[in-house]
């Protein structure tokens, strides 16, 4: 029996996996040592392997075969725009992408005029405004603080992921408009959901029981 491999996405999205996975019988002893240096854990007796990468490369490794099945937040899936299948919404890691400003972007929005957009997530941002609502726009990618960027009149509105607002409140800006809800996601590798189908089906279906 070959190993299945898991790539779970660093962080809080990996511990709250690895409890949900335990709950169903998946565990990994090895994971739970914080000292160590270890890059891939395996469970032996399942034949499971499990590795820990940056959110974003999670759909790549399952798109290229070297994970079959990668736990990872919408809005990566979303902006990766990578080739394989989404199995479930795990219910975790509740949180909106939106498009945020000062009061007065209200209008720009409104009246669909060409305004600047910072982001951290480009891809996500051009679906919104060129493909939902048909405004134009420039988009401004950014790494950092995405706050900042209307404080400091980079752009005229950001589009980011909002978990409770507080961030936003305390900097003087506000949802303005919503672009879709975010939680974590079990995705699978398109070949390993042929060769792999009964041991996956059965996580799936294990994994529905307890949600």
């Amino acid at each position: 029996m070959r190993y299945l491999t898991f790539a779970l996405g660093k962080g809080r999205l990996a511990s709250k996996t690895l409890e949900m996975f335990e709950k169903i019988g998946i565990t990994c002893e090895e994971m739970k040592d914080k000292g160590s240096r270890k890059l891939i854990f395996v469970n032996e007796e399942l034949k499971l392997k499990f590795f820990l990468s940056k959110g974003p490369d999670v759909p790549t490794y399952v798109e290229y075969g070297a994970a079959d099945i990668g736990i990872v937040g919408k809005d990566t899936i979303l902006e990766e725009g990578r080739r394989m299948y989404e199995v479930l919404d795990l219910g975790f890691g509740k949180c909106t992408m939106c498009v945020c400003g000062p009061e007065s972007a209200r209008e720009l929005l409104k009246h669909h005029e060409l305004i600047r957009v910072a982001t951290k997530y480009p891809n996500i941002a051009k679906d919104y405004f060129y493909n939902k609502k048909h405004q134009t726009v420039e988009i401004i990618k950014l790494n950092g603080s995405i706050e900042l960027a209307p404080i400091v009149g980079l752009s005229e509105v950001i589009v980011d992921i909002v978990e409770t607002g507080s961030t936003l409140k305390e900097n003087g800006l506000k949802v303005l408009e919503e672009v879709c809800p975010l939680s974590a996601r079990m995705v699978v590798n398109q070949v390993s959901m042929k060769m792999e189908n009964e041991r996956i089906s059965r996580i799936i279906q294990d994994l529905k029981k307890i949600l």
